[in-house]
């Protein structure tokens, strides 16, 4: 089995479920080590970790509530101290809106969604970056969303969020590219997440669905986006496939709406 992720030491944050799982899964089936961060989930978040090292894997469950500058720099002092370093940062901690127009959304549903998807990545980058600097290659992942490309009613907070990460994302590249880190950004279509389910929910306005499958048969390719198929443009920007990538963004959409 190909390893070519082989020494490198990954950080992906909201590790335990959803993408963030399929993450940690894929990267370290291709030789990482993985620390898995977490917020309040620890149950999943444990469940990752053991199932990576029941098949050989190397993974370790962290908390931390990325919204904190002094929670995450306590958890990546631990990593770095675990593990040695980290050179492969995964920002995919996200949280949804509630679907509501700009009239109608609480200003402090504004303040969380910002802090969460942009605010937190700028604390475990600026965290991180000692340790990956000393590498020979670094790479930081924020995970968007297509969100950022349409702009659409009633997601304000959301998109709002993502657009202030990939700024950061964009940011990045150009100052870290001096020191062999590349910087890029994942932005999925719909996934089927829990957290996906929730977004379907607030921007369709179909409280009642249970399940996204449903969505397959108007969905490119007949299915809805899976955790792994993200995981797989993660796992390429990370490989040496993409050694002369950075600063770009990757839609994981399946070519947008049928």
């Amino acid at each position: 089995m190909s390893v070519q992720l082989n020494g490198r030491v990954a950080l992906v944050s909201g590790g335990g479920r959803g993408i963030g799982r399929g993450i940690c899964e894929l990267l370290a089936s291709q030789g990482a080590s993985v620390a898995v961060n977490y917020r309040k989930d620890k149950e999943s978040a444990l469940e990752t970790v053991n199932t990576i090292n029941a098949t050989g894997g190397n993974a370790r469950a962290y908390e931390a509530s990325v919204d904190h500058p002094e929670a995450v720099a306590i958890m990546v002092d631990q990593v770095v101290a675990d593990f040695g370093y980290v050179d492969i940062l995964v920002c995919n901690a996200g949280i949804a809106s509630r679907g509501q127009a700009v009239a109608d959304t609480d200003p402090n549903e504004v303040i969380r969604l910002l802090t969460t998807h942009a605010i937190g990545p700028h604390h475990l980058a600026r965290c991180v970056l000692p340790s990956m600097r000393t590498r020979d290659r670094g790479d930081i992942i924020m995970i968007s969303s297509v969100a950022t490309s349409h702009m659409t009613a009633n997601g304000g907070p959301y998109s709002m969020g993502k657009a202030a990460m990939e700024a950061l994302a964009l940011t990045l590249a150009k100052e870290e590219r001096q020191y062999g880190i590349h910087c890029n950004i994942v932005a999925p279509g719909l996934v089927e997440t829990d957290m996906g389910l929730r977004l379907a929910r607030a921007m369709t306005g179909k409280r009642d669905m249970e399940d996204l499958r449903s969505l397959d048969q108007g969905s490119p390719f007949g299915r809805v986006c899976q955790p792994l198929d993200v995981a797989n443009v993660v796992l390429w920007l990370c490989s040496e496939g993409a050694g002369y990538v950075t600063g770009q963004r990757i839609e994981c959409d399946g070519g947008g709406p049928r």
